[in-house]
């Protein structure tokens, strides 16, 4: 863009600090939020969040999108789906760790659980790196991970990696089935990461930093970043992005309906 970016970290609330700073900020383009497959997770299950995501921003680009990780600790005795299915169907006592209620994590979990008809008791978390040492720990026994968060444990060997979300295998880990493969065919669920802007910002404004963030998005740079980590480019126009936002929305609002679950 010809000139410096600040990143200003805003933790907090599931991302939803630094979300409301966005969407209260002055909307000419100077202030933009990287968001994550949270915003929508955590926008689904929470009813008292300070903004709309839907009237208070402006999706501008995707960036990628990486699968979800299922992974269990190491004495926990689960090494495949068919393993971990039979233990949360037997009563047996399976906690799996989050991030945090709402995180991408949380509701994975949830979803699997809906999908397979098993049981498993949510231990929520201040963030990914507490969950994962506790994981490794033994202290809970399974984790719906991000790719970024668990890699270097699964290398270490510090934690047995049991499927990989979606269609495919993944080429980081081409001996690890799918969910799709084991038979789950309506949970390819995804990480995601994208740019938004405040809602009202100047259509023209939004086309010529979609344009850049897609030429960007395409250096090898950041191309070898996103599939070092497991991730894939996910380019296209501001509405491509609005109606990936509003599906997930729709998505995750219906499975914190049919569950029950609560915000924190």
């Amino acid at each position: 863009m010809g000139q410096p970016i600040i990143v200003e970290n805003k933790g907090g609330g599931g991302g939803s600090i630094g979300a409301n700073a966005v969407a209260k900020a002055n909307p000419d383009g100077y202030t933009l939020l990287l968001a994550t497959s949270t915003f929508a997770t955590n926008s689904a299950i929470e009813e008292s969040l300070p903004f709309n995501p839907e009237k208070d921003f402006a999706p501008v680009a995707m960036i990628g999108r990486g699968p979800i990780l299922i992974v269990a600790s190491k004495n926990s005795g689960i090494k495949t789906l068919d393993q971990l299915i039979a233990q949360a169907k037997k009563n047996q006592a399976i906690n799996y760790c989050s991030a945090g209620n709402g995180s991408i994590n949380h509701l994975s979990a949830e979803l699997f659980k809906q999908k397979t008809g098993t049981q498993m008791t949510h231990i929520p978390y201040k963030g990914s790196g507490p969950a994962t040492i506790d994981l490794i720990a033994g202290r809970t026994q399974v984790f719906f991970s991000t790719v970024p968060t668990i890699l270097s444990h699964i290398n270490a060997n510090s934690v047995e990696l049991v499927a990989v979300t979606g269609a495919k295998r993944l080429p980081l880990f081409p001996q690890t089935p799918s969910t799709s493969e084991f038979g789950l065919k309506d949970f390819d669920i995804s990480t995601w990461w994208g740019v938004l802007a405040p809602a009202n910002t100047p259509k023209d404004i939004v086309a010529k930093l979609n344009q850049a963030i897609n030429e960007v998005s395409n250096k090898d740079a950041v191309k070898g970043r996103l599939l070092n980590e497991g991730a894939t480019i996910t380019t296209g126009s501001p509405m491509d992005f609005q109606n990936n936002l509003n599906n997930e929305l729709r998505m995750w609002r219906n499975l914190v309906k049919t569950a029950g679950l609560k915000g924190s």
